[in-house]
């Protein structure tokens, strides 16, 4: 589980993650630019990510692989063949 792949692969899952929850926030009830709480904002993407990375550890537990249904695993159904 401590290995370069997981924290790559946990990392870029938690990025995404963070983008997604902005993403919902900038998109819900902001009018202008001027007038989102970009506090919030990040506060909000930031508690995401964390999870996010919960999630991941709590996933690779068993097996090292960030992915609950061990999608990112190397040999998986998208190797080269």
């Amino acid at each position: 589980m401590l290995t370069v792949s997981f924290w790559k692969a946990a990392f870029e899952r938690a990025v995404k993650t963070a983008a997604q929850a902005a993403i919902a926030l900038i998109g819900t009830g902001s009018v202008g630019f001027t007038d989102l709480n970009w506090l919030q904002i990040a506060s909000v993407s930031g508690v995401a990510g964390v999870v996010s990375i919960l999630t991941s550890l709590a996933s690779g537990a068993g097996d090292g692989n960030p992915s609950a249904n061990n999608a990112e695993s190397a040999g998986g159904r998208h190797a080269a063949r």
